[in-house]
């Protein structure tokens, strides 16, 4: 599910002390707001762990005054005295117990069990959500919550993988603001009935029929019905009741429609969203979400015969922070992680090859010199037998080094130097290229897994199969 540019998805905020309150008031403020009856079915909904909802103001204080005490630490105008977590799901998704099953499930996964909270699930609004506040001091009172970098980050992959775990569905691409679930729905919201209707009369208009009577025959040859009376109404296929043209704006009242036919009215600005025969491309994202929570659909349960939810749970998070929300990248980014990785490892063979020619090299000739002096005394002896009889070995090293050069068709031997040169820049290219290496080996593996699940869970290895049979 993508988020709009007002999404608000799980989110950690930093509680200090409110301008003009002291530190009872702001923490009694914020936990006798979470806990509020009249959204927490008159407190039912909200549970505690190493405190009890009723009197977690002045068991968080006693903490802080216990940490103090051990510590004798102060920081002031700096200091956190608890983490708010904003947590919400999708409408008519899931209930209000396991909401806050969830949230408790995911402050304990994210604080470690370490720090004392209460999570208050709110069912006031459309959309269920959980507030959950936890103590900035743990439970041993030694020290305080060390708020790591990108925290927001961490915490929403957290949720994420649990929602997932559970079969719900999360956000594709969140944006932090303050809005709330109402706002997540974004652009992929299910078009109002009027909406439809609308996009329907465009497209039908820009067919450019002849008159308005045309016009109403075209549309019930989109299967509309079309009631006349005083006022036109026209009912679309699915809808349960007519819609009076006049009703949907001054764009397309019957006068209206009458001038567009004519073209005395310019017609308004087309819309986004259009009702096509051809089918919208599938989000690979939402796919495999409802192929997730469709725990009776054919490919999970094919697909759950190896796997399980953690893993699939797994995939998906891996697929949306690499941006793969299709089957075509993933196959793409699939392919371009093997080439980049058999890039770096062909290299790195090559590499190894070269370093024994060198080292093969370096050998030879060495020996070469060190029985060349042998050798020319061979020679000026006319290649006596009694000579090498007495230097056997090192004319047979000789003509071996020798032969070597001979094999490698090299007009000049090298320096030692020179090849000493080569060898240290070849090591120093091998070990950079091995960090690559191994992120290059990592990144491979993990996205041919994704790109597997992905398949499985989705019913495209056939697909896949035989597209690759007629490459062969």
């Amino acid at each position: 599910m993508k988020g709009g540019h007002n999404l608000a998805t799980t989110r950690l905020f930093a509680l200090h002390v409110n301008k003009g309150k002291t530190i009872t008031q702001t923490i009694a403020e914020r936990t006798d707001y979470v806990s509020n009856p009249d959204k927490t079915r008159k407190g039912e909904l909200v549970t505690g762990y190493e405190c009890s909802p009723n009197t977690v103001d002045a068991e968080f204080l006693c903490a802080k005054k216990q940490y103090f005490d051990i510590t004798g630490r102060d920081q002031g105008d700096r200091n956190v005295l608890a983490y708010h977590i904003r947590q919400a799901f999708k409408p008519g998704e899931i209930t209000p117990e396991l909401a806050n099953e969830i949230g408790r499930e995911l402050v304990m996964r994210f604080t470690k069990g370490s720090h004392a909270f209460i999570v208050a699930t709110h069912i006031d609004k459309s959309h269920i959500h959980n507030h959950i506040v936890f103590n900035s001091t743990t439970l041993d009172n030694m020290s305080k919550f060390q708020n790591p970098l990108r925290s927001n980050k961490i915490i929403r992959r957290i949720s994420d993988h649990i929602c997932l775990e559970n079969g719900l569905s999360i956000i594709e691409n969140p944006q932090p603001s303050r809005g709330h679930y109402g706002t997540w729905l974004g652009e992929n919201k299910e078009p109002t009935w009027r909406e439809k209707l609308q996009i329907l009369i465009d497209d039908v208009l820009a067919k450019k029929p002849a008159d308005f009577f045309v016009f109403l025959k075209m549309m019930e040859m989109e299967k509309c019905t079309v009631k006349h009376g005083k006022h036109i109404s026209i009912k679309m296929e699915g809808q349960k009741r007519f819609t009076r043209l006049r009703s949907l704006g001054e764009d397309y009242s019957e006068e209206a429609i009458r001038e567009r036919i004519s073209g005395k009215r310019a017609n308004p600005p087309r819309r986004k969203t259009a009702i096509s025969s051809k089918p919208p491309k599938v989000n690979l994202l939402i796919d495999l979400q409802n192929s997730i929570k469709a725990q009776d659909s054919p490919g999970y349960a094919h697909w759950a015969k190896v796997f399980n939810l953690k893993q699939a749970a797994q995939t998906l998070i891996f697929l949306q922070e690499n941006g793969l929300d299709d089957i075509e990248k993933l196959i793409a980014a699939a392919q371009k992680a093997k080439d980049d990785f058999n890039g770096i490892n062909t290299r790195i063979q090559s590499i190894d090859k070269r370093l024994g020619e060198i080292t093969a090299l370096q050998k030879h000739i060495g020996s070469y010199s060190k029985t060349r002096e042998v050798y020319i005394a061979y020679r000026k002896a006319e290649y006596s037998k009694k000579f090498l009889a007495a230097h056997e070995g090192d004319i047979a090293t000789h003509k071996a080094a020798k032969q070597y050069f001979d094999s490698l068709k090299l007009e000049k031997l090298p320096t030692i130097g020179k090849l000493k040169t080569d060898y240290g820049e070849l090591l120093g290219e091998k070990k950079k290229l091995y960090s690559g290496y191994r992120q290059a080996r990592k990144h491979m593996q993990d996205i041919l897994m994704a790109k597997q699940n992905t398949e499985q869970i989705l019913g495209h290895q056939d697909t896949v199969k035989e597209k690759d049979m007629e490459r062969v």
